[in-house]
């Protein structure tokens, strides 16, 4: 029997992203479901730093591995025991980190962590915002722990790029704190501005910024960016404040934060899937909370960049553009319609 292919994009081993075998054509299996899976078919990804680590770090395969987490397309056929999505439904996720990933004409995904698409956007639209807003969501409302009812000041350090772009919004939207966004280029602080931060300070110059900006210190604060930060977090936050952190640094010490017993938190979005949660839905939960507010012109789409070329020469434009680390909101790989 004749195995059924598609087109997909992949690696073989960690390039820079100017080898143009960094990222490949390659013809490969339709990927087999799960009891749980929806098999997708991809319309428009976006390309994220985790997107641009992960393909530089690639350790040396014979098999083709497919990149890319976020992505919007059309549900096109579902496992035996999927109840809560149908052939036909346009949807939103952003993958699960051990398996194929979004990079491809077709992906197998869970249905748990597969949300429906916002009906306002198109694909590329809605492509932007599923990795960034799972991880804005569950920094607010599960590390921190914010409601509607909370006051304080949060601090969104780069808060212009995709993550920042959106826990801005979410926050302001959703919860009664006062939000500072950090930028340093006149574009940043003018898309942070446009995001909803209330005041927005220089991350070149944090203490002195956000000692102006906020003289009494900071309650929330979240960084993507944190290595050699620590001291300066200590200086500007309150007592019992809170910080929410994305990234890796290396031999990072904590200490100058137990003064004041500040918490740190560390916040991966992909922690339900890699563990298989028993409240893993809460993943499809929140997209779909968020596909409502979008649909309620309360949360904009934080797509800034289009590539019209779903193929690895668009694809490696994408990481290009990312790894460039001057962009505002979000780079989306799109097919052409």
């Amino acid at each position: 029997m004749t195995t059924a292919t598609m087109r997909a994009i992949a690696s073989y081993r960690g390039l820079p992203v100017d080898d143009p075998e960094c990222l490949q054509d390659v013809e490969v299996p339709v990927p087999e479901l799960r009891p749980r899976d929806v098999l997708v078919r991809v319309h428009a990804v976006s390309v994220n730093p985790a997107d641009v680590k992960s393909r530089a770090g690639l350790a040396p395969s014979s098999a083709p591995r497919i990149l890319g987490f976020d992505a919007a397309g059309v549900v096109e056929a579902v496992g035996p025991a999927v109840t809560t999505l149908s052939v036909g439904q346009e949807v939103w996720y952003a993958g699960d980190i051990t398996r194929p990933g979004s990079n491809a004409e077709l992906q197998a995904v869970d249905e748990r962590i597969v949300g429906r698409k916002p009906s306002s956007l198109g694909f590329a639209e809605a492509a932007a915002l599923p990795l960034t807003t799972i991880t804005a969501w569950e920094t607010l409302f599960e590390r921190f722990g914010l409601t509607s009812g909370h006051t304080g000041t949060l601090l969104a350090l780069g808060a212009a790029g995709g993550v920042g772009s959106i826990l801005v919004q979410l926050a302001k939207e959703l919860t009664g704190v006062r939000v500072l966004a950090s930028a340093s280029r006149p574009e940043s602080r003018d898309w942070a501005r446009a995001m909803g931060a209330d005041d927005v300070v220089d991350h070149h110059d944090l203490v002195a910024t956000t000692t102006a900006a906020a003289p009494d210190g900071v309650d929330y604060l979240f960084s993507p960016h944190s290595g050699g930060q620590i001291e300066s977090f200590a200086r500007i936050m309150r007592p019992f404040g809170q910080i929410v952190a994305i990234d890796e640094p290396e031999n990072m010490d904590l200490l100058p934060l137990k003064s004041k017993s500040i918490a740190w938190h560390w916040e991966l979005m992909f922690t339900r899937s890699l563990f298989e949660t028993p409240d893993m839905i809460e993943q499809k939960n929140l997209l779909e909370s968020v596909a409502d507010l979008v649909d309620g012109k309360r949360i904009r789409t934080t797509l800034t960049t289009t590539i019209d070329d779903f193929s690895a020469d668009g694809m490696r434009e994408a990481h290009r553009v990312v790894e460039s680390g001057r962009t505002t909101g979000k780079v989306v790989v799109s097919r052409r319609s």
